[in-house]
């Protein structure tokens, strides 16, 4: 044991004999350059980034159900009627000052149906702000602090492109609300699809990621942002060393939308459907990699129809950068934005050709013509549209989806409480075939002894009938 004592402390003397090297290359306040000095410490990075990392509370009133809701007592008062219970709910998040005049980027789930939402900075001091764009599809919101101060600390967007597995990262949130808190990791893997969210393309990084982190930075060694965190894959709700972030690239698009003054975030409409290619599929089409997105079936008069795709063909890169799967595919399209052309390597009988496609938001072909149902009929309380490829993109449905859906419903109204559900596709009515919402408004007017609905839910046909 003394010569495994001795033989360490001579080694750690020549090892601290060595440091200086890079030592004095490293000034007190400088930015490590290297993986040896990164083993000093990360706080000069930790400085330099974390003052644009902020915390976001946002409150909000949700309805609760009555506790004294099924109890038989109560029900000879209010009947099936239980009068429900308005609470005020908080939330906390993170958040990244990407504007020196208080432009925040979060999550959108941080703060989705907030009346009410602050911002704390790392130096103590609140601010009230409020939200300039969100979209739950690519879950990301744009929040401008109310402020006369345009001089905030800023942290600097880099290209999550030039992200690699196996590079340094810091997460830097607030984690349980206990205030803000630094990880460091590496990137353990690029373009991941498992989380469920609209992009399907994610970073994925074993720097610790918990609750409250949300909307938190991921930054390289350079101190720029490469990603947004947002989710972690966990059984009991901690860490455990998998979490994802939204890549910097496409924060980047939705800022610019946020910037333009856009009330919505459009993605390109391609106007087709797509699988993952299988090892069986790989096999027959003579592709060295299991990779690519599945041309399913395309729609006529859409883009991908302009373009010459195909049923059958295999989309395998978008300008030059390979498509590992379908998501991958519908992220590079958003991030390439509105209004550009891109070339699509494809790939029919074995032989690769390029086409090219020129992208655009999703027409509303057909006017939607909101209504809201109402009358002694199954539907009352219920807002439907006519479907057009816009609709059906907001509603992420296939863009080929035809008829009248249903938008939302009100609280407690009979639709509600028949079990009709947003995205219901209303299929038919005591015999009549729903076309428009027109023709849905005329086919609940009377008062039948009976209903016949046909609807569609998650791609299958239910038949209810109701007195």
């Amino acid at each position: 044991m003394q010569v495994l004592l001795k033989r360490t402390a001579v080694s750690m003397i020549a090892l601290i004999m060595t440091m200086p090297l890079s030592a004095e290359a490293q000034t007190a306040k400088s930015v490590p350059q290297s993986q040896m000095q990164m083993q000093l410490s990360f706080a000069p990075l930790v400085k330099q980034t974390a003052g644009a990392v902020v915390n976001v509370y946002a409150e909000r009133m949700v309805q609760r159900q009555s506790p004294f809701a099924g109890d038989p007592f109560f029900e000879q008062f209010f009947g099936q009627r239980m009068p429900n219970r308005t609470e005020k709910q908080s939330s906390l998040g993170s958040g990244v000052i990407v504007e020196a005049n208080g432009t925040v980027i979060t999550n959108n789930h941080v703060v989705d149906g907030a009346d009410d939402i602050k911002i704390a900075l790392s130096d103590g001091r609140e601010f009230p702000c409020d939200v300039v764009l969100k979209d739950d599809r690519v879950d990301l919101a744009v929040l401008k602090i109310k402020s006369k101060n345009q001089n905030f600390p800023v942290l600097p967007i880099g290209n999550s492109d030039a992200v690699e597995v196996g590079d340094l990262v810091l997460a830097i949130g607030n984690p349980f609300g206990v205030g803000q808190t630094v990880t460091s990791g590496i990137v353990s893997a690029l373009a991941r699809n498992q989380v469920k969210n609209q992009v399907g393309f994610f970073i994925q990084t074993d720097a610790s990621i918990n609750p409250g982190n949300s909307g938190g930075a991921l930054t390289n060694m350079t101190g720029e942002l490469i990603g947004l965190n947002t989710a972690i894959f966990s059984q009991g709700g901690g860490s455990n060393g998998i979490g994802f972030a939204i890549p910097a690239n496409l924060v980047k698009v939705f800022l610019a939308a946020a910037d333009r003054g856009d009330k919505t975030f459009d993605r390109p409409y391609i106007g087709a459907s797509f699988e993952p290619v299988t090892s069986d599929v790989a096999e027959a089409l003579g592709l060295d990699k299991v990779r690519g997105a599945l041309v399913t079936k395309v729609v006529d008069g859409g883009p991908a129809a302009k373009a010459g795709l195909k049923a059958g063909e295999v989309v395998t890169a978008i300008n030059n950068i390979p498509v590992e799967h379908p998501d991958a595919l519908g992220y590079r399209l958003t991030t390439a934005g509105l209004g550009a052309t891109v070339a699509l390597t494809v790939l029919d009988n074995g032989k690769e050709h390029q086409e090219s496609m020129t992208l655009a938001a999703a027409p509303e072909s057909t006017p939607r013509n909101e209504k809201l149902i109402q009358g002694n009929n199954p539907f009352s309380g219920a807002t439907v549209a006519n479907l057009s490829p816009r609709v059906a993109d907001e509603l992420h449905l296939p863009a080929d989806t035809n008829g009248v859906v249903v938008e939302n419903l009100k609280a407690d109204s009979p639709a509600e409480r028949l079990g009709f559900a947003p995205k219901d596709i209303v299929v038919s009515v005591n015999g009549v075939a729903i076309t428009s919402t027109d023709v849905l408004q005329q086919a609940v007017t009377g008062s039948p002894s009976f209903w016949r609905v046909e609807i569609e839910r998650d791609g299958q046909r239910i038949r209810q009938f109701f007195r």
